[in-house]
């Protein structure tokens, strides 16, 4: 077994895993729902997404060859909330991941070791993986709680229901004696 591949392969998943929980609070959002913020100091789910996505687009793009940071990438501009629909918001959503996916889906267990930059800071692909993972899985647990909290009682859980945890070890557990 090649390390390099296999990390690859694992990370691929996460990354897949941590799109799905944005999938699945998105689809039971309103147009109203994406545009909520507690105050003004706060982004609401489009603005994240639309930052997700930016981030993405600018980090992921010829990847091994230029700075993560690109000229054309206008950072503050994610961070205005002018994103007119949900159908939109989506669109944006998708091209980050495809971007982040794409490149991924390239990437071979000799490139981890390789060097990058972001914003002139020298990585190894490794830890820009890293980095780019956590900032993610940051951003979507907020689309998530925010979701979350719209729903209320409305919500559809992403894991375990509440009081169902015994009957999902029993059923993982089957799964992986067969």
């Amino acid at each position: 077994m090649d390390f390099g591949n296999e990390y690859l392969k694992i990370v691929k998943a996460r990354f897949e895993s941590v799109k799905n929980l944005g999938d699945k609070t998105i689809s039971q959002l309103t147009e109203e729902d994406i545009r909520w913020r507690l105050n003004k100091s706060s982004n609401s789910i489009a603005t994240i997404a639309k930052h997700l996505s930016g981030n993405m687009i600018s980090r992921w793009s010829n990847f091994l060859t230029t700075d993560g940071e690109k000229p054309s990438r206008n950072r503050d501009q994610e961070f205005v909330d002018d994103i007119s629909s949900k159908l939109e918001m989506n669109t944006i959503w998708e091209n980050g991941w495809s971007t982040l996916l794409d490149t991924l889906n390239k990437l071979e267990g000799k490139d981890l070791l390789k060097n990058i930059t972001i914003r002139g800071e020298n990585l190894t692909v490794l830890e820009a993986i890293e980095r780019q993972m956590a900032h993610y899985a940051s951003h979507v647990g907020q689309i998530v709680y925010i979701g979350k909290q719209l729903k209320d009682e409305n919500w559809e859980t992403l894991s375990i229901r509440k009081g169902k945890s015994e009957e999902y070890l029993q059923q993982k557990l089957k799964k992986h004696q067969s």
